[in-house]
């Protein structure tokens, strides 16, 4: 018989760690060595139970599952970890591989591509479902900058950042209510955001104003 892949679980969810613990068997190759509910533990159980796999979850408490990884991979760079979690975003992926993950997996994802990843992963092989892989080799649309906006939107703008209605931002621009909404909206669809205070803070962390 095949030598058991020692496997790690990091989850502050105790349902999820039971499941993990019944589905990562010998019979499927596998055996959980190890289990933590936050990241500060994952990185002190892996330090001292070098398993072969760590499966992550990003968030939990303590210390997030991005950190962790970094923590881990900063004591022992030839540790191996699979991401298991259930946010796909794009961010989210891509701070996780930045941190030294090597594999990527959600947690809908069936048993057996889930044995796959871990497979992978043990060999040394980025392990990424298709549509994740696809996600990350699509072109990122560059954040605005104040020329993609007229001069007159980024008058609006700096008002609208500090706090003023638009009545107010009329008065101050002497324009129309209406043509203030005009304005409001085509900020809104540049920053990509979806109200007032996310325009505000998103120009503010993008030194539009």
């Amino acid at each position: 018989m095949a030598e058991l892949i020692r496997v790690l679980v990091a989850d502050d969810h105790f349902v999820v760690r039971q499941g993990l613990a019944a589905l990562l068997v010998p019979r499927n190759g596998m055996t959980v060595v190890g289990e933590a509910a936050n990241g500060r533990e994952a990185v002190e159980l892996a330090q001292a139970l070098q398993p072969d796999v760590i499966l992550m979850d990003l968030i939990m408490p303590e210390m997030d599952g991005t950190a962790a990884i970094a923590r881990i991979k900063a004591q022992n760079p030839a540790a191996r970890i699979l991401v298991l979690t259930s946010f796909g975003e794009r961010e989210k992926v891509t701070a996780a591989l930045q941190a030294g993950a090597l594999g990527y997996l959600l947690k809908d994802s069936s048993p057996d591509d889930l044995f796959d990843a871990i497979r992978s992963v043990h060999r040394g092989r980025l392990s990424l479902p298709q549509e994740l892989a696809t996600e990350l080799l699509q072109p990122q649309a560059p954040a605005p900058t104040g020329s993609h906006f007229t001069a007159r939107e980024l008058d609006v703008l700096r008002l609208l950042v500090q706090g003023k209605s638009n009545p107010e931002i009329g008065q101050a621009l002497f324009i129309s209510p209406t043509t203030v909404r005009s304005h409001v909206t085509s900020i809104l669809t540049k920053l990509n955001v979806a109200n007032r205070t996310q325009a505000a803070v998103v120009a503010q962390e993008l030194h539009l104003v």
